[in-house]
């Protein structure tokens, strides 16, 4: 069979750096089939170029990473005029139907990078020897750490899903759901796989954002931490610290556009303002007041705000709150029903005009390393190791207190010396929500600690929450319809 696919510019710059604008005025590349897309080493990297683009916020609300991540959870809370954005209201209420635009547009865009990721994977079968070795070997470890990534956000917010390893064609389209475990296995395998063939880090310049062998490792040991693999997620863990990963000196850093090459960033999702296609991030826009021609949509919860401890630099960082600047504007508690805004993935007008908010250069930290010093520490209190825990986790309060402008409150995010596990245990669970605050991994982590933890954080704002029957999204309607192996 010849599969046709249309290469486009917006498909051969991977959505980096400044050699993107002048590729992007270059005219359209037209049809290319199997054989010729996978012909030479240029288009080759053209075919793994578009399987990140799924990754972007070029459209949040093609891809609602951040309502089924945040809003359905005990941190954020849609804003905005009465049914307005209905749909997204009804995650944050759970009365979540499989006819939900975020639970479908969710589904169909992730599916859609597995698919751009299945193209390559089938174009670099053993039999092409049109593409040098060096290229098909990075261009398979790419596209199989970001096959794994799919298919880790997919089946956390879905559970059993359709495992698909090929591209879909009108033959194959009926496929049953396969169970979670056999998902983790292929992610587990596609991550090995990955490992082998990606670099520790790519040369400056266009290749900034892609995929290294640290990402690899980061999501190999988020992906232990979630199936209780302990030992596993450790010594991945250990990995990805060995390659030389450290927490920026400044929170704010991660959150910071011209500080987007730090220290800590293990996987980004990148974001370049004024290109032509778009490739500007437009959380900006979703996200802002709409006093300041945001969206203002996405508003955080006093019970947020409430788990930072007090004096906590790291609240002011995250959360924009009365008495406290908007960046270069004064923050006004009327622009929110719950007082508050997101200070993450936002920008001042002072780089980002009020005329063009959701062009954003803002990337998306999708694994950074302080998520990787708390995976260890979760990992060792769990596995009975709970003196070892305290490392990693102090390091992760240590960088947060040394943020405090002036001088620090004696006692202010104190080195931990509990060693009680279940007290550890909350301590590590109260930590991963403040240092991860808004960054749209709520929903995994209140699901994946259980039903009574997951109960009394979301039943509070939404009554009609129940574990039993909410634990994972519905499978969309569009799947429903089009799936007939379902």
């Amino acid at each position: 069979m010849r599969i046709n696919y249309i290469i486009t510019p917006l498909f051969a710059c991977l959505l980096l750096g400044t050699g993107c604008k002048k590729f992007l005025d270059e005219p359209a590349l037209g049809y290319y089939s199997n054989e010729d897309l996978f012909s030479n080493d240029a288009t080759t990297k053209t075919a793994v170029n578009a399987a990140y683009i799924p990754l972007t916020f070029t459209d949040a609300s093609a891809n609602p990473l951040w309502v089924l991540g945040d809003v359905a959870t005990d941190d954020v809370i849609i804003g905005g005029n009465a049914g307005e954005q209905a749909d997204y209201t009804s995650v944050d209420l759970y009365n979540i139907l499989p006819g939900n635009a975020a639970v479908q547009a969710l589904w169909a865009r992730y599916y859609d990078g597995i698919n751009r990721c299945n193209v390559v994977t089938d174009g670099l079968n053993a039999s092409n020897t049109r593409v040098s070795d060096e290229v098909k070997k990075q261009s398979l470890a790419e596209v199989k750490f970001l096959r794994a990534y799919y298919y880790f956000l997919l089946t956390n917010f879905y559970g059993n899903i359709p495992l698909r390893l090929k591209v879909t064609t009108a033959a194959d389209a009926a496929m049953p759901l396969s169970p979670q475990a056999q998902v983790y296995a292929q992610i587990e395998k596609d991550l090995t796989e990955a490992v082998a063939g990606l670099p520790d880090k790519w040369q400056a310049g266009n290749d900034a954002g892609r995929a290294t062998k640290g990402a690899a490792l980061a999501l190999m040991a988020k992906t232990a931490l979630f199936q209780k693999k302990y030992a596993d997620a450790v010594k991945y863990a250990d990995q990805v610290e060995a390659l030389g990963y450290q927490l920026t000196a400044d929170y704010g850093d991660n959150f910071n556009a011209s500080a987007k090459n730090n220290s800590e960033a293990i996987f980004s999702v990148w974001h370049v303002r004024s290109a032509q296609p778009l490739q500007g991030n437009s959380l900006n826009y979703w996200f802002a007041p709409r006093a300041l021609n945001g969206a203002g949509v996405y508003y955080p919860t006093q019970n947020l705000v409430d788990n930072f401890e007090p004096g906590d630099p790291r609240l002011d960082r995250t959360i924009a709150r009365a008495g406290q600047p908007y960046f270069d504007s004064d923050f006004d508690a009327s622009w929110s029903s719950t007082g508050y805004l997101s200070k993450k993935h936002v920008q001042p007008l002072s780089e980002v005009p009020s005329t063009t908010k959701n062009d954003a250069n803002l990337n998306y930290e999708a694994i950074r390393f302080a998520d990787i010093l708390l995976i260890k520490a979760e990992a060792l209190n769990e596995s009975g190791q709970s003196t070892a825990a305290l490392a990693p986790l102090n390091k992760v309060r240590q960088r947060a207190r040394t943020n405090y402008d002036g001088t620090a409150p004696a006692g202010l995010l104190a080195d931990i010396t509990v060693t009680d596990q279940a007290q550890l245990r909350d301590i590590i669970r109260r930590e991963r929500r403040s240092e991860l605050a808004l960054e749209f991994q709520r929903y995994f982590d209140v699901m994946r600690y259980g039903q009574a933890y997951a109960e009394a954080a979301i039943k509070p704002g939404a009554p009609n929450f129940s574990f039993a029957q909410n634990r994972f999204f519905p499978i969309p309607q569009t799947e429903r319809n089009t799936n007939g192996g379902l």
